[in-house]
C-alpha cells in the first residue's frame, strides 16, 4: 500500500497554525516567531514532509542551475578544484547543473536570471563582485562568512579556522618549538583573517613572540621560498615555520635547505657557521653547499599533494575540500527545497595530519 504525499496542510493542521504560517516558517521568510518556526519544522520532519520539487521550481521560474564563484586565484590551486568538483557532484544529485561564474562576477539581475541559487566561496571584502552576488535576488551560500557589507542574509558553511591554527601551533610547541613563524596570507577573506589573528591572540596567551609575516592569498612556492630565506636570516632563533597558502610548503623546505636547517628536527647539526647562541647558525655562503644545521619544524595550514608528497612529508591541516564544497552545495539544495532556512550556518571539521616534518611519524 502507497503512503499519502505529507502535504502544507497536513503540517499546518498538525502544528496547529495557517498554512501560509507553515510556508513561511519552512521558507525562512515572512514574521513568524521563533517557536512557531521551530515548531513547524518539528511538525514537517516528523511527518516526513518534503517539498513538491516540480512545484516549486514552477514557482521560482527554476533554470535547475546554481552558480559558483570562486577566487579570482583559484584555477591553480589544487583546493578550490577538489571543492568545484565535490559542490559539482552534490548538485548533480538534486537534479542542478552547476555553473562556474568569471571571477569578475556579473550584474545581480543577470545572475539572478540564469541560476536558482549561488555559492560564492571564500568571499573578499575587497572583492567588488561579492555584494551584487549576494544581493542577486537568488538565495546565497557562503563557503567561510563574508566579512563586508551585505545587502541581506546569506547561509554559510565555515569552518573553525582560530581552531586550525592553533592546534599547529600547540602541536610544534609539544615537538619542542620555542619561537615558531607563521606565514599568513594577505587579505580580507574571513580564513586570511582568522590566521592572522589567531597568529598575534595565541602568541599573547603563551607569552610566545610569534614571528608573523605575510604573503599572497595564493602565494607560489618561490614565494614562500623567499619570505622564509628572509625571515630565517632576519630571525635564526624561528624554529619552527607554519605556512598557510595552499601548495608553497615545499618552498619552505627549500629555503630550510638551503640554510642548511635540518628540517623534522629540533637538535642542532653544527650548520656552516655555529651556533649564534639563539638557536640558529650563519647561512652559508653562496655557491656552498649547506651541512645539516640546526633543526625546524615545518607544518602547512591546507593539506593536499604538496604536503603528502614533499620530501619531508609535511604536517598539514585537512580541510577535506571536497566534502567541505558539498557541504556548501548540500545546504544550497536544502534552501531551495525548503529544508533549511535561507540563513543556516552549518560548521565543516577538518583534521590535523601529522608527518615527519615536524618530526611526527607518517
Amino acid at each position: 500500500m502507497t503512503s499519502r504525499t505529507v502535504t502544507l496542510l497536513d503540517v499546518a493542521r498538525a502544528a496547529g497554525v495557517s498554512k501560509s504560517t507553515v510556508s513561511d516558517a519552512l521558507q525562512g521568510s515572512g514574521r513568524v516567531a521563533e517557536a512557531t518556526r521551530d515548531r513547524v519544522r518539528a511538525v514537517a520532519e516528523e511527518l516526513g514532509y518534503r517539498p513538491n520539487s516540480a512545484a516549486r521550481r514552477l514557482r521560482r521560474a527554476s533554470t535547475g542551475a546554481v552558480g559558483l564563484h570562486l577566487p579570482a586565484t583559484a584555477t591553480r590551486l589544487d583546493y578550490y578544484m577538489n571543492l568545484a568538483f565535490g559542490a559539482v557532484e552534490r548538485a548533480q544529485e538534486d537534479g542542478l547543473d552547476m555553473v562556474l561564474l568569471a571571477p569578475s562576477g556579473a550584474a545581480g539581475g543577470r545572475i539572478a536570471s540564469r541560476v536558482d541559487g549561488l555559492l560564492v566561496i571564500d568571499p573578499e571584502a575587497g572583492d567588488s563582485a561579492v555584494p551584487g552576488l549576494l544581493d542577486a535576488g537568488v538565495p546565497v551560500v557562503t563557503g567561510e562568512r563574508y566579512l563586508g557589507p551585505s545587502a541581506g542574509p546569506s547561509a554559510a558553511v565555515v569552518c573553525d579556522n582560530a581552531a586550525s591554527l592553533t592546534a599547529l601551533l600547540d602541536h610544534v610547541t609539544e615537538r619542542g618549538a620555542r619561537r615558531p613563524a607563521v606565514l599568513a596570507p594577505s587579505g580580507s577573506s574571513a580564513w586570511a583573517t582568522a590566521l592572522r589573528a589567531t597568529a598575534r591572540s595565541w602568541g599573547l596567551a603563551h607569552g610566545v613572540e610569534v614571528a608573523l609575516r605575510t604573503m599572497p592569498f595564493a602565494a607560489t612556492p618561490a614565494e614562500a621560498e623567499e619570505t622564509t630565506r628572509a625571515l630565517l636570516t632576519a630571525d635564526p632563533a624561528v624554529d619552527a615555520v607554519i605556512c598557510a597558502p595552499d601548495g608553497s610548503a615545499p618552498g619552505v623546505l627549500r629555503a630550510a635547505t638551503a640554510l642548511g636547517r635540518e628540517v623534522g628536527t629540533m637538535g642542532g647539526g653544527g650548520g656552516t657557521g655555529g651556533s649564534n647562541g639563539r638557536g640558529g647558525g650563519t647561512p652559508p655562503e653562496p655557491g656552498t653547499i649547506a651541512r645539516p644545521g640546526p633543526g625546524l619544524l615545518v607544518a602547512a595550514c591546507v593539506d593536499g599533494p604538496a604536503t603528502r608528497g614533499a620530501e619531508p612529508p609535511v604536517t598539514a591541516v585537512d580541510l577535506r575540500p571536497a566534502a567541505y564544497g558539498r557541504a556548501c552545495a548540500e545546504l544550497l539544495c536544502d534552501i531551495l527545497a525548503d529544508r533549511a532556512a535561507p540563513d543556516t550556518v552549518r560548521r565543516h571539521a577538518w583534521s590535523l595530519e601529522t608527518r615527519a616534518s615536524t618530526g611526527s611519524p607518517g
